[in-house]
């Protein structure tokens, strides 16, 4: 079971690189690519789980969280739709990855597919066609297959760019046990205090 978890190209690599993408750039990749090897060794996990972190990063740098790999401010921001673009040929340029379909064109024949090559653009592209965090969300799930994986890949680059409302956080933290509570807290304090 574990050797071939260590070789599938999955989705869960992505899934849990969004961590990775707090750090620099440079960081962020290096962080990703050493999470998707542990867990799946295979040039597709790997490739996704960096397209999701340069994609997370990407937003946090555009949408002012971030400045440049040394720390510096970036004076020069840009309008959602800018840095979206900037977000989309990136990935294509740097991935491979076609995010040229729409979400229409997508529902028309997506299938649940656990494959990064199958997932990671369609998340992407959810996000690309969102309008704020939880219209991301819908998008990501209105495509159907594996949805709570597009949700959780799509969410993870959202929140980035958009942040979390205040209520849709609050509910989310009213389900975590103590354990669960005290974990969030402590993340929240590294992001904080870096």
């Amino acid at each position: 079971m574990i050797s071939s978890a260590r070789s599938m190209s999955g989705i869960t690599s992505k899934q849990k690189t969004s961590p990775c993408s707090v750090t620099t750039a440079t960081n962020g990749r290096d962080r990703a690519r050493l999470s998707a090897e542990v867990t799946h060794n295979h040039p597709e996990g790997i490739k996704g789980a960096l397209a999701v972190t340069d994609a997370i990063f990407m937003c946090r740098f555009y949408a002012g969280d971030y400045g440049d790999d040394m720390g510096n401010p970036i004076n020069e921001r840009l309008i959602l739709e800018q840095y979206k673009m900037q977000i989309k040929e990136h990935i294509e340029r740097k991935h491979g990855y076609d995010l040229s379909k729409t979400l229409d064109e997508i529902r028309l024949t997506y299938r649940f597919n656990e494959s990064c090559q199958d997932t990671v653009p369609q998340a992407i592209i959810a996000f690309l066609e969102s309008t704020d965090f939880e219209d991301a969300i819908r998008n990501a799930i209105s495509l159907g297959g594996d949805c709570d994986t597009l949700a959780a890949i799509t969410g993870s680059i959202a929140e980035a760019a958009y942040g979390v409302p205040d209520e849709i956080k609050d509910k989310g933290l009213s389900f975590l046990d103590e354990p669960l509570t005290e974990v969030y807290k402590r993340w929240e304090a590294y992001i904080r205090n870096g």
